[in-house]
């Protein structure tokens, strides 16, 4: 079988860097500008990406859209455009949340109710989480848009984010569907079952391919989806790689406490909060999202805070498991990994297993936005740790003393070596 053609598309994730103030001198950026410079670096292409893929719906083509935060109005204006061009549009929306105000907004700057092409959302539980467009062609839909990307300056421009296109008719045709029974408004009770069924949790192993799963999916009482993400992870045999834009929970963490030789690299928005843990295994590497402080290093440019968001550094919501193996599995989508998302929130996520190009994109960008932010959760431990150990911190600097760790088979700096350079 073929491998499906994917797109995937990353935005920088980063104003607070050293790049970031040696190219615009930490001006704030003009978030109602795409074009401006700064946003144009910001975006890194995710934005042109995705307006692009809008601008793919021509006369007798079609667009079906379910979004949470729908107010960056050059996007929102983009839908209207591709209306005009003769393509048939239809966008489920929240319209309960905060967003809601925001989001009929810009829906009413656009044009988009007088064009009957907006379908409000109102079921009151859970949240309305999705970021998904599905293209088609007459009435058969030929490829997806999905990912953690909100329609939003903050989404597309401001903490990390992915655009993730499948060019494929049974995946498009799947999220048509769900697309379909969003648009009448059912509540997750009524959700649940028919979301399973479409799109039914493998009972084991992920299969090869390309597999979505829809959410409302589990049971209140229930953690069945969660789990078989955390048995996943158990599976790994060299490298798992976690990106978190909220909360760990319990699932995950009891697999990344295991003493063994996998390495687990997670990265948060946030610091691990008081109930979270990621045990005492040397080849656990956590990393909080952050920025350089005025005067934390010397010779370093202060780095400025994120505008556009609330939720500063970390959005993107997708795990790697060996991704630079043979037989790599990502999932990667719009729910956060949590107990909400799999209950009662709108959410897709998609389950890739065998795509040796699509984990290496994933894994580049993982280890981009882990090392970055990696660098400077350790300036903030140190900078808050006990002075008594006056070389904290410092390089080692002679190879006497810093290359045997390198070497020794029980270090995770050389399953590092081992893993990510081989023998």
């Amino acid at each position: 079988m073929a491998p499906l053609r994917h797109d995937v598309f990353f935005n920088r994730g980063v104003i607070g860097s050293q790049a970031y103030a040696r190219e615009f001198g930490n001006r704030t950026p003009k978030a109602d500008d795409p074009s401006s410079p700064e946003m144009v670096w910001l975006s890194r292409g995710l934005y042109e990406a995705l307006t692009g893929f809008i601008a793919l719906a021509k006369d007798g083509m079609g667009l079906r859209a379910a979004c949470y935060e729908f107010h960056y109005q050059p996007v929102v204006d983009a839908f209207a455009r591709a209306i005009e061009a003769g393509a048939d549009v239809k966008i489920v929306y929240d319209a309960v949340s905060s967003f809601k105000t925001a989001n009929n907004a810009a829906i009413a700057n656009a044009g988009l109710d007088r064009l009957d092409a907006v379908i409000p959302r109102t079921v009151s539980e859970g949240i309305r989480h999705n970021k998904f467009i599905v293209l088609l062609e007459g009435t058969k839909p030929v490829a997806v848009w999905t990912g953690s990307t909100n329609i939003s300056a903050g989404g597309i421009f401001g903490h990390s984010n992915v655009g993730h296109i499948v060019w494929d008719e049974t995946i498009a045709q799947s999220y048509l569907d769900y697309w379909e029974r969003l648009a009448q408004n059912l509540t997750p009770t009524k959700l649940r079952q028919l979301n399973r069924i479409a799109s039914p949790t493998p009972p084991g192993r992920a299969p090869r391919g390309c597999v979505p799963l829809f959410s409302a999916r589990d049971e209140i009482d229930t953690n069945a989806t969660l789990q078989w993400y955390a048995d996943r992870m158990a599976e790994a045999n060299r490298v798992v790689c976690l990106m978190l834009a909220f909360n760990l929970d319990s699932v995950f963490a009891q697999v990344i406490a295991q003493e063994n030789d996998v390495l687990r690299y997670i990265v948060k928005d946030d610091d691990l909060a008081s109930n979270e843990s990621i045990g005492s295994d040397h080849d656990v590497l956590f990393a909080a999202g952050g920025r350089l402080p005025p005067g934390a290093l010397a010779n370093f440019l202060t780095e400025r805070t994120n505008p556009l968001n609330a939720n500063r550094y970390i959005h993107g919501k997708f795990m790697l498991i060996d991704p630079i193996g043979n037989d790599p599995v990502v999932v990667t989508g719009s729910a956060n990994f949590s107990r909400p998302s799999q209950r009662s929130n709108d959410e897709n996520m998609l389950v890739i297993r065998g795509d040796k190009r699509v984990a290496d994109l994933y894994f580049g960008e993982f280890m981009r936005v882990f090392d970055h932010h990696y660098a400077r959760y350790l300036v903030r431990r140190l900078s808050n740790a006990d002075s008594s150990n006056p070389d904290a911190g410092y390089l080692k600097e002679t190879m006497e003393a810093w290359l045997p760790a390198h070497f020794d088979p029980h270090s995770p700096k050389s399953k590092r070596r081992r893993y990510f350079v081989g023998k």
